[in-house]
């Protein structure tokens, strides 16, 4: 049975400018495949994993892929902003997209209270005597008044941050190169690629312990999914989305695999401890004086690119919800600039919450809310894999289009990432630190379910589930 076909032309305007051109796009997903994770968070996974946390990251960032593709295929059939909801919403149910859209802005909303948190860290770096929670509030407020002003001027900033990542790993690549074959610089003498497992093995504290980083890992690459949300405000999606889906796996093999594997064979892996930047203490040990402040100025652009992109991405999935009756109708309205002001706005009130953190518990801001941040993130791929799965068997059965960008193998690869995906959950749920993700996770969906069933008391028309609008379908 042939499927029926969708004029892509036809879907529905959703008020937003369509101001994010494909330089824009693609820097976003580079952007995305790049955060604090990296950054920040891979220092306390190498004192746990050891050099093994480089297999941790590929195998990650296979999965990662899958999901990508699995999305992408699901964007090219139906491109909206706020995509998980709509896919959520449109093949598991309307309580499903309620619960997918509110736990994506939870997710954004704490990572953002993270990266806040550690961008206070790095400027503690240069200005010590200044408090963590005067940082971070400072940066909410600017990056907030950036926000409200249009997504082209959003684009441009995340472009620019993207641009800096970007660039500063690819030098510590070329310098840690430079290290190892010429031996020039303090660490001439010690940095090796022996170093990889002259201490103890490649996985000098189990494989146990490496596959417990996995929950931080996976925290690194949250973000990559944001290219989702863009679809609604990409120039052509039809052309951007594929190219910058396609692009992940040299992403993530350089920036990710490349990178770590240079630092630790440049730096022992046993002077790596929670707290400190690998690429800072890279630099730090080769001997460049100012090589390390300018790293700490690149990681706080990270931090800052990611709290940016949340802002950006919580006003759109409120938005989303306010316009499926499942937010307050004040969400729907777009400003004069054609941004969710409203919605940005009471996001960055939550992620203030971030501040009083950094105020109350300094120390263990970062790990409360990077934990929090996964689980919920979690939820996110789960329900981008389910509805694929489900997408594909209604293409199979001739019941809807198929996409013009197919993810390989069909519904396989999303198959292994669900199991995957379970797996870290487990994992998440036997680390005592890492645990308390899932009481709150529990809690919030309790607070959720009761949500719902107000909503349906006074809207029963909520819990309806309504076909998409392609409009003409030949």
């Amino acid at each position: 049975m042939t499927s029926p076909q969708v004029d892509k032309e036809a879907v529905p305007e959703e008020g937003y400018e369509r101001g994010l051109g494909s330089r824009q796009v693609q820097m976003i997903a580079i952007g995305g495949a790049i955060g604090v994770g990296l950054f920040l968070g891979a220092g306390a996974n190498i004192a746990k994993a050891g050099p093994s946390l480089i297999v941790m990251y590929a195998l990650a960032g296979v999965i990662i892929f899958f999901i990508m593709r699995a999305l992408g295929e699901l964007l090219l059939y139906r491109p909206v902003s706020g995509s998980f909801a709509e896919y959520s919403r449109e093949f598991l149910g309307p309580f499903f997209g309620y619960f997918t859209g509110w736990t994506y802005w939870l997710m954004w909303v704490v990572t953002g209270m993270a990266e806040l948190t550690a961008a206070a860290i790095y400027i503690n770096y240069w200005f010590p005597v200044i408090p963590q929670w005067v940082s971070a509030l400072v940066f909410l407020v600017v990056l907030f008044a950036a926000n409200l002003i249009s997504v082209k001027l959003f684009g441009e900033i995340e472009f620019w941050f993207s641009m800096v990542k970007v660039t500063a790993i690819i030098g510590m690549i070329v310098i840690g190169l430079g290290v190892l074959t010429l031996g020039f610089s303090q660490a001439g003498d010690t940095a090796a690629v022996s170093n990889l497992w002259a201490f103890d093995g490649f996985f000098p504290k189990g494989i146990g312990s490496s596959l417990m980083t996995l929950q931080g890992v996976m925290f690194a690459y949250l973000a990559v999914e944001l290219v989702g949300v863009t679809a609604g405000e990409s120039e052509n999606p039809e052309k951007t989305l594929p190219k910058a889906i396609n692009t992940l796996p040299w992403r993530i093999a350089l920036f990710y695999v490349g990178a770590l594997t240079v630092i630790l064979c440049v730096v022992k892996w046993t002077e790596f401890s929670d707290g400190v930047s690998p690429f800072v203490k890279a630099f730090a040990v080769i001997g460049i004086p100012a090589g390390a402040g300018i790293v700490n100025f690149v990681v706080l652009t990270a931090a800052l690119s990611s709290c940016n992109s949340g802002m950006y991405s919580t006003g759109r999935m409120l938005r989303n919800l306010a316009d499926n009756s499942e937010a307050p109708r004040l969400f729907k309205r777009l400003s004069s600039r054609k941004t969710p002001a409203l919605g940005i706005a009471t996001s960055v009130v939550f992620m203030g919450i971030g501040v009083v953190l950094n105020y109350v518990v300094p120390e263990k801001a970062f790990g409360y809310v990077t934990s929090i941040a996964t689980a919920a993130g979690i939820w996110t791929w789960l329900m981008i894999l389910v509805s694929h799965v489900l997408y594909r068997r209604k293409v199979v059965a001739g019941r809807l289009p198929s996409s013009s960008f197919p993810a390989p193998g069909g519904s396989v690869c999303s198959y292994i990432a669900i199991v995957f995906l379970l797996f870290v959950t487990a994992l998440i749920a036997i680390d005592a630190d890492a645990r308390i993700c899932l009481y709150v996770m529990a809690g919030w969906a309790a607070a959720l379910g009761v949500g719902w069933f107000l909503l349906k008391r006074r809207n029963p028309g909520v819990a309806e589930r309504r076909e998409p609008d392609l409009q003409k379908v030949l």
